[in-house]
């Protein structure tokens, strides 16, 4: 990726947490789609477990690896020590991305990738709070400070609570579980994983032909409302517009179809070239500022999805940067939910 690399300052696979193997889900498609080489400049957005900046700096890139996750950047030392020339680590949101890099004097990047939702080790710990698979208190906070989910379940309003878990869950029995939540609030305040999943499942029930447990989709929902996921990823969208040289590469792997569609409706809209912007005087044309190699999602392989489960839902968009000048920074854009903003509880947790 070498065209374009004027614009921007010239820059100089494991666990990284556990030392032991990691392998992130559709490493090698991300790695096509990412065409990374010697010297370009690379943000992975969600650093994680560190697979993929692992694998493009063994590829020569020269890395700024963001996570607002404390453990994850305490976890990245090992890889760190191994390239210390070459990975740089950001601790804050992938929204900030264009803050945290102008600190280090870089304005714009050959390629940046992001895999978007909560992390395996996240999920793992059960301290965290993500799983009701493995009972903690009930928290769900990436960057482990602001409200927690436990706020939420416990403060929020019952008619915003079962929009949180009506939209963000996808979840169709949600004014049914915010009912049963505000009444059990009102005799003791939720504290832990296991009592949410315990109150969800005694609303919902658990059917033979059942695949994913009841608590699935509330849990889902409190998680994205908690870290503003979607709020989050909108931002990286449109920032990325303005950090990508020319042919630098976007490169996105989702989870969910809240997420996807974001994606699918930032690529559609900045790969065609349209005449109807507020921002602009009437009938003056905008160019492409993406194009799209392809128009739908990559999917994981069969025999990815047989060793890693957590494959089956993955879908990854990728588009090339044109030359064209970024348009405005417009989230409505994405139609986000309007839902009650979680500042009014920040008072609350640590």
């Amino acid at each position: 990726m070498v065209e374009g690399r004027q614009n921007r300052r010239q820059g100089q696979g494991a666990n990284v947490a556990t030392g032991g193997p990691h392998i992130p889900v559709m490493l090698d498609p991300v790695l096509t789609a990412m065409a990374a080489g010697e010297g370009d400049v690379i943000v992975d957005a969600t650093f994680g477990a560190g697979g993929y900046s692992r694998a493009l700096l063994d590829q020569g890139a020269q890395l700024y690896a963001v996570d607002r996750d404390p453990d994850a950047l305490v976890g990245a030392a090992p890889l760190q020590a191994k390239y210390p020339e070459q990975l740089v680590l950001l601790s804050g949101r992938f929204s900030q991305v264009e803050h945290l890099l102008s600190a280090h004097d870089i304005e714009r990047v050959d390629a940046i990738v992001a895999d978007i939702g909560v992390s395996s080790m996240q999920i793992d710990q059960a301290d965290r709070g993500f799983s009701f698979l493995r009972n903690g208190p009930l928290d769900m906070r990436m960057a482990q400070t602001g409200p927690s989910a436990a706020d939420v379940v416990n403060h929020v309003a019952r008619p915003d609570l079962t929009r949180i878990i009506g939209i963000l869950g996808e979840e169709r029995q949600a004014s049914r579980v915010a009912a049963e939540i505000a009444a059990r609030r009102e005799k003791a305040p939720f504290e832990t994983t296991e009592q949410l999943a315990a109150c969800v499942e005694s609303v919902i029930g658990r059917r033979g032909g059942d695949k994913i447990h009841p608590a699935t989709r509330t849990f889902q929902a409190l998680r994205i409302y908690v870290n503003r996921e979607l709020e989050e990823l909108a931002e990286l969208l449109l920032a990325s517009e303005r950090l990508l040289v020319p042919n630098g590469r976007l490169v996105i792997v989702t989870f969910h179809s809240l997420e996807d569609r974001l994606v699918k409706k930032f690529f559609q809209d900045r790969s065609e070239q349209t005449s109807g912007s507020r921002h602009l005087p009437p009938q003056q044309t905008v160019d492409p500022t993406f194009v799209c190699p392809k128009r739908t999602a990559i999917k994981a392989e069969r025999h990815e999805i047989a060793d890693n489960s957590r494959a089956r839902s993955a879908k990854l968009r990728f588009g090339l940067r044109t030359q064209a000048a970024p348009r405005a920074g417009d989230l409505s854009l994405f139609g986000l939910p309007n839902l009650p903003a979680l500042d009014a509880l920040k008072g609350m947790g640590a």
